[in-house]
């Protein structure tokens, strides 16, 4: 907690006082082998004015020489910050990242154990070839009408909302495929919380096998029983077994609480591997249980989970479904990233441009919850996630733009409003012109129906 209220002091006279200063910046380059000429744009200068760019809405770069006292023209900061290698960005972006993780240290834990949250979103890239190459838009979209969408799985930690780990890949590539970036992320005692997508018998089993936890929601389709001694069918695909459960009943822990025995499933996940099905046991126990919410406006009335924290007394049913209703944080922390800072239509129209912006997005996105998490120390409030974002990003651009002499103020801190609810619904309407149904290039070529008005 010292280091980053150090660094986000001294941020006012220096902008990369967070990662280092410009020295150790220029460094971490060099460390990569880049090499650069004596110029006005070094690396340090140039990451600058990224994360002055990012820090201020992804704003135009026309609008970064009002922002800051860099001398420097457009078409030269493009050029340089194409020549920034993805390494050099990446050790960069690692600087905030280690300096986070100490930060991380001192925040509020769940019953003494650290909690990671899981979850994908996207983000669309300009339109060109390249980029609908390597990110096809969504297949409904007639070609030249949509945007190539990228598909990112975050590792959010609950506490102090910081991303860990952020993996790219396809739209329509699953989750499950892309697990060893965010498994990479994982300490042994740690706890993942995810949504259906990540709950099966291979993904619990390779948790297990590296000591952490996982809180997951069942899948719809998996049929759970909390009848005490209750039949099961086994792997049989018999069809006087279909509507009973797969699994084994070994004990009930309470009401709609129980430990069951999952068996290994007979076809092999697509995104694993012969070796890796291989050395999958036979079974696992689990713990199943389920809750129902009885807030008004809320879509899901019975939530069904799955997770590997079998004792009752340490790890209570009301705890847990505590823990899963907080997974909706990792969707705030998301709607923060792609609305608030403006990541849901990145600029860059390179792929290495986009996978560079992407990166520093998330350095200034946990450089705001850095700020968040040191003033929910300094005003005492005891979860982070409470301090407003936006407050903190506003008090971080200020910085940037002018020299204060006073120290941090107090930050916003939202109320706590358990159970709130608001429909998804918007009352300003759109002006009613018509979709886009075609490329924009033939709306201007001239059509049959149109006569000579001349």
């Amino acid at each position: 907690m010292a280091i980053i209220a150090q660094a986000l002091a001294r941020i006012k006279s220096d902008p990369l006082s967070f990662l280092g200063g410009a020295a150790r910046v220029n460094q971490c380059f060099t460390e990569v082998g880049h090499v650069w000429r004596d110029r006005v744009l070094t690396p340090a200068n140039t990451m600058a004015l990224f994360i002055l760019q990012v820090l201020h809405g992804n704003t135009a770069i026309s609008h970064l020489r009002h922002l800051s006292a860099i001398d420097f023209a457009e078409s030269s900061y493009c050029a340089a910050r194409a020549k920034l290698p993805l390494t050099g960005v990446a050790a960069t972006v690692a600087q905030l990242c280690g300096k986070g993780g100490r930060c991380m240290e001192s925040a509020a834990l769940w019953l003494g154990r650290r909690v990671l949250m899981a979850d994908a979103t996207t983000a669309a890239t300009p339109d060109t070839a390249a980029l609908q190459k390597l990110w096809p838009q969504p297949s409904a979209q007639k070609q030249g009408c949509g945007f190539p969408i990228i598909k990112l799985l975050g590792l959010v930690d609950l506490a102090t909302g910081m991303i860990l780990q952020l993996t790219m890949m396809a739209l329509k590539t699953h989750e499950m495929s892309q697990l060893a970036g965010p498994h990479g992320a994982l300490r042994p005692g740690d706890v993942l919380l995810g949504d259906r997508a990540f709950c099966s018998f291979a993904h619990l089993v390779m948790l297990a096998a590296m000591s952490v936890d996982a809180v997951f929601r069942l899948h719809q389709r998996q049929i759970v029983d909390f009848t005490p001694g209750r039949a099961h069918r086994g792997k049989s695909r018999k069809k006087y077994h279909r509507g009973m459960p797969s699994s084994r009943f070994v004990a009930k822990l309470g009401e709609e609480d129980q430990i069951v025995r999952w068996t290994r499933p007979a076809t092999q996940p697509a995104w694993m591997t012969d070796a890796q099905v291989a050395a999958l046991p036979q079974s696992l126990r689990v713990r199943e249980l389920r809750y129902r919410i009885a807030a008004n406006g809320r879509r899901t009335r019975v939530v069904t989970v799955a997770t590997t924290l079998l004792d009752p007394i340490r790890y209570p049913k009301r705890e847990i479904a505590r823990l899963y209703g907080l997974r909706w944080e990792i969707e705030t922390n998301f709607r923060h990233l792609k609305t608030t800072m403006g990541m849901e239509h990145l600029k860059c129209q390179s792929a290495d441009g986009v996978l560079k912006e992407l990166m520093v997005f998330v350095l200034v996105y946990n450089l705001v919850r850095a700020a968040m998490t040191l003033a929910a120390a300094r005003q005492g409030v005891a979860d982070a996630n409470r301090v407003s974002f936006v407050d903190a990003l506003r008090w971080l651009c200020s910085l940037l733009v002018a020299v204060p002499t006073a120290p941090m103020p107090e930050l916003i801190v939202n109320p706590a409003r358990p159970g709130r609810w608001c429909p998804r619904v918007k009352k300003r309407r759109m002006k009613e012109y018509d979709l886009m149904n075609k490329p924009r290039s033939e709306y201007a070529e001239p059509s049959a129906d149109k006569g000579d008005k001349g």
